[in-house]
């Protein structure tokens, strides 16, 4: 089946374009993300595809991104999760944000989707968390290629503080209004660079959340 198409772009909508591929022209339904920056009509792109192929019909999906193509089949392989849901999720978070809810347990970011409830949140966190620290990304930017593992946000946050100062800290920024994610993203990159800057001694709480804070502010 189909896993790349280029051609030119024939018509586009708010949920699809039709790809004009040497005078066939395809009907791909793509995330608002892709959308936005493929193109305009008549430009010569490049989409990776998903197909699907059921009894009555065979349904391509498009993506610019390598790794949100790599999300969205992750996703629809989670029971209850379709199709539009998968799309639905990609159109508010990106892979490293939907890597690093299901890390957190974050799932009031993953309902912002449309149509994704807590309960099929949760679904996805409980499927997907033990993947999540094994996954690999691919780096597209300039149109190079490489592969390089995307650790655990969580894991990553834990093994280089305690768990109790890590977890303090955490729930001490969700007190104040930031998600789960963003928390332990903020405290991640201050733990990292406190380890970057060869501290021997692990921050204390405090110093912690105000650099954090500050992270989060920037």
């Amino acid at each position: 089946m189909y896993a790349k198409l280029k051609g030119t772009i024939d018509t586009i909508d708010e949920t699809s374009l039709v790809l004009d591929v040497n005078g066939l022209g395809f009907l791909v339904n793509c995330n608002s993300r892709t959308l936005t920056k493929i193109g305009m009509p008549g430009d010569y792109v490049d989409l990776n595809v998903e197909t699907q192929v059921r009894e009555d019909a065979i349904t391509l999906y498009g993506f610019s991104d390598i790794n949100e193509k790599r999300w969205f089949q992750i996703l629809i392989n989670v029971q209850g999760v379709g199709a539009k849901a998968a799309l639905a999720i990609l159109n508010v978070m990106t892979p490293d944000q939907i890597m690093l809810a299901i890390a957190s347990e974050d799932k009031a970011s993953i309902t912002r989707a449309d149509g994704v409830g807590p309960k099929l949140a949760s679904r996805i966190i409980t499927e997907l968390k033990d993947k999540a620290g094994k996954m690999q990304t691919i780096n597209i930017s300039s149109g190079n290629t490489g592969a390089g593992k995307q650790q655990d946000a969580q894991s990553q946050v834990k093994t280089t503080a305690n768990d109790s100062v890590v977890n303090d800290a955490v729930s001490a920024l969700i007190n104040l209004g930031y998600s789960r994610s963003d928390a332990y993203q903020a405290i991640h990159n201050v733990l990292k660079t406190a380890k970057a800057n060869d501290d021997s001694i692990d921050p204390p709480l405090e110093r912690i959340i105000r650099d954090a804070l500050k992270e989060l502010s920037a």
